[in-house]
């Protein structure tokens, strides 16, 4: 479906289950400026995993990607258009929980979009961060999520080689930010994809 946000349409693939959801979910992509997409392998994977569990998930193409008006804003903007797409699927859906699910650069954009609901007295029922981004990564591009959230689980490999371990535990230290390791896995979580998948099931409960 497509949502108007600040900028113009946002472009949302929609996962639903047959029976009325038990809650739903956004599932943010990777950094499209390395070709990331709601198609991506990683989204996909956990939206048609919580499809399955019975919630309706909703993948949104971020700012210049498929049918999403606008270009990258470096998540600032692309902040505002997820707070856009949630508002609405709240909007029809007001009795359902809601999940804030990122992978990677997506991991970033909802940590602003958590903590933008919080603010507003709105909280998410559950937050899950894969591959979140913390400080200088490849493009020399600089990442600071948003801290002291709520229901939240970030999850990273051992052996991310775009985000390195020690800067997300260095991020994690000062607020005690638990963060849950998958051994041998790469930032794609290659190998671990069933791993995330579960945790991310767990987590949403």
């Amino acid at each position: 479906m497509l949502v108007e946000g600040p900028v113009g349409a946002i472009e949302v693939r929609i996962d639903a289950p047959a029976a009325a959801p038990c809650g739903i979910a956004v599932v943010a992509h990777p950094q499209p400026l390395l070709g990331g997409s709601a198609m991506h392998k990683v989204p996909h994977l956990l939206a048609r995993a919580l499809c399955a569990a019975g919630w309706l998930a909703a993948r949104p193409n971020f700012r210049g990607v498929g049918d999403s008006e606008g270009t990258h804003d470096a998540g600032v903007g692309e902040t505002d258009d997820l707070l856009a797409v949630t508002a609405r699927l709240r909007a029809d859906h007001p009795a359902a929980p809601l999940a804030l699910i990122g992978f990677s650069f997506g991991a970033f954009v909802q940590s602003r979009v958590a903590r933008a609901l919080a603010d507003r007295g709105e909280p998410a029922h559950r937050v899950f961060l894969a591959g979140l981004p913390v400080g200088e990564v490849e493009g020399q591009r600089t990442y600071s999520p948003a801290v002291g959230l709520a229901n939240t689980l970030i999850v990273h490999g051992e052996h991310d080689d775009r985000v390195a371990l020690s800067a997300v535990l260095a991020w994690a230290r000062p607020q005690s930010q638990p963060i849950v390791v998958i051994p041998g896995a790469d930032h794609f979580f290659t190998g671990g994809l069933p791993i995330l998948r579960e945790l991310m099931l767990s987590h949403i409960e």
